[in-house]
């Protein structure tokens, strides 16, 4: 393989690493413990099933972006005038909103360690903002995915053999559960591939480049890759909690996944906690800031002319929001919904842009996989009418 080809190939890794760092937030650490908490083993199925929602979700979008050669924002405008800037605006008021909570994020994962809150956050958005702000951005965010996605990943393996869970068990579960929950179902897919999340690794390869038809395979794979990195770390944070709570401790409900780890590895896992949160949410805000500034950059021809320094602001704007309100529950709450409604836009302006010849150059998505697209949109458009009702309750 020449040094191309291994360029290419690390772009791929890199924009499957991206994807993958980006939906494992603090949301994720926290969401993945309360329900492993309240299904015990018949958590696993949930996981088995959103997984392959995902698959189909993440290799349908990559696909027809990759063919296409445009971003999901351009996609829309080709299909209804005026539709594209719409969801961009939608994408990056979400995006903005879950940035706010990744900023705390950070300054929480921090704290574990003896850093105060407010400190952590910053030096974690001066570090986002600098790293994004390379002359070699790309190159540089890639293989920051790729590090503390696979740090995360080990740190919690650790953390779920040292809780000795009972693998036969959710073995079983995971195809044949006792109870089937549909909410947690549609939870993890909107928090997987919801939003700005499903479009950060596709944006990525298109910004590097790589698209059109002879890079159909490369699309595929990479696509892929995102959800098993993911997936793998949604299934080790589940077997780690559920060693926890089958030994019946209880967790504490401020701070579940904290409590989570000390059970389950004591003070040393408590430690591992904090450096989990910290990479959790300083790769969420770096992927969430790259994503929502390339739905939005081509609205203004300043945003396109100055990348960085838009970059920079919208990840001071979330550290200066974060500092003047704190947690701001309510703003989590409407960003959650923001990402159950934008998917389902966004999702189907994909499977029905895979239909027009003009725009895919005469390519045709395989009627298998369009189907089960189809079939996620479904799962989707449920996630967004849960999300809707949960806003108008809370």
């Amino acid at each position: 393989m020449g040094a191309e080809g291994r360029e290419r190939r690390g772009v791929a890794v890199g924009a499957a690493f991206l994807m993958a760092t980006s939906s494992i937030g603090p949301g994720f650490l926290t969401q993945t413990t309360v329900f492993t908490r309240d299904l015990g083993a018949d958590f696993a199925f949930a996981i088995l099933l959103s997984i392959a929602i995902d698959v189909a979700v993440q290799v349908n979008v990559w696909r027809v972006l990759g063919v296409a050669g445009r971003r999901g924002q351009e996609l829309a405008s080709e299909l209804v005038p005026g539709l594209g800037a719409a969801v961009a605006v939608l994408v990056a008021l979400g995006g903005f909103a879950f940035n706010v909570g990744h900023v705390g994020g950070c300054g929480l994962g921090l704290a574990v360690l003896g850093v105060p809150v407010e400190a952590g956050a910053a030096l974690s958005a001066v570090f986002a903002a600098v790293l994004l702000g390379l002359p070699r951005a790309g190159r540089a965010m890639d293989r920051f995915a790729q590090v503390l996605g696979g740090m995360m990943i080990l740190l919690t393996a650790a953390v779920m053999v040292a809780s000795g869970p009972d693998y036969l068990e959710a073995a079983r579960r995971a195809v044949a559960p006792r109870t089937v929950d549909f909410f947690p179902i549609v939870t993890l897919v909107g928090g997987t591939v919801g939003g700005y999340i499903t479009f950060s690794g596709a944006h990525r390869l298109l910004d590097a480049g790589v698209g059109g038809v002879a890079a159909l395979p490369q699309l595929t794979r990479s696509a892929a890759l995102g959800i098993v990195v993911a997936g793998a770390m949604r299934v080790l944070l589940f077997l780690a909690v559920l060693g926890v709570v089958s030994g019946g401790s209880a967790l504490d409900p401020g701070n579940p996944a904290a409590a989570a780890f000390r059970h389950g590895a004591g003070e040393w896992g408590y430690r591992f906690f904090g450096v989990v949160l910290w990479s959790a949410a300083i790769s969420s805000v770096v992927g969430c800031s790259y994503t929502s500034l390339s739905f939005v950059r081509n609205l203004s021809p300043w945003l396109d002319r100055h990348p960085r320094e838009a970059v920079g602001l919208f990840i001071a704007a979330s550290l200066l929001f974060f500092l003047a309100v704190g947690r701001p529950v309510r703003l989590l709450v409407l960003a959650g919904g923001l990402n159950g409604l934008v998917l389902p836009v966004t999702l189907g302006v994909v499977l029905l842009a895979a239909r027009r010849a003009d725009l895919m150059g005469g390519y045709r998505q395989p009627r298998g996989l369009l189907a089960a697209g189809w079939a996620a949109w479904v799962v989707t458009l449920a996630a967004g009418l849960l999300a809707l009702r949960s806003l108008g309750g809370s």
